[in-house]
């Protein structure tokens, strides 16, 4: 993995929108996930960022690179229901040209350090598409373990062949391999 502090990450902020567009608006970056939003979708999604964090449920995050300062992606997470427990679900996603170079798996890095600090919930899952081989991966690398394939609804009305991994953010430390 490339140096550690080579990323940070900073709480999702109102200009952070052009950001998002390159994320959920394109068709590329989106193939996992449904397919590029709509303007409208965009903006609703650019609101719920900035108001997770005030809202106790959850924080989103740009991902930047230390030596340019240049955003080139998101993590998050937030609290949901999943199997009758309350949990973290996460995600991140790093734009192409930045991706396959350890960044999102970092910057997911910190996050889950974010997250156990808080002290809220004990789990916190991601749940990658099962055709998301660099996604598993991360989640391999940093040690969450492999609950069972599932289907995962997501956007609202797609349901989709995930992966559910979970990390326990009360048991162990974050070691990234």
């Amino acid at each position: 993995m490339t140096d550690l502090k080579a990323v940070r990450i900073e709480p999702w902020g109102a200009g952070d929108f052009r950001l998002l567009r390159k994320i959920m608006g394109d068709p590329v970056m989106t193939e996992h996930l449904g397919g590029p939003e709509s303007p409208e979708k965009l903006a609703e999604r650019q609101t719920r960022y900035e108001r997770l964090a005030d809202s106790g449920k959850g924080r989103m995050f740009r991902i930047l690179l230390n030596v340019t300062d240049e955003a080139i992606g998101s993590v998050g997470y937030w609290t949901r229901e999943w199997r009758n427990e309350q949990i973290y679900e996460s995600g991140w996603s790093v734009i192409p040209a930045f991706q396959r170079q350890g960044f999102a798996t970092m910057a997911t890095a910190l996050a889950i350090s974010r997250a156990g600090s808080e002290r809220q919930h004990r789990f916190l899952h991601a749940f990658p598409s099962i055709d998301n081989p660099p996604s598993n991966a991360i989640c391999r690398k940093l040690g969450f373990t492999l609950l069972e394939q599932c289907e995962f609804e997501y956007p609202p009305g797609r349901f989709m062949p995930c992966n559910d991994w979970r990390f326990d953010l009360l048991a162990r430390e974050l070691t990234p391999s």
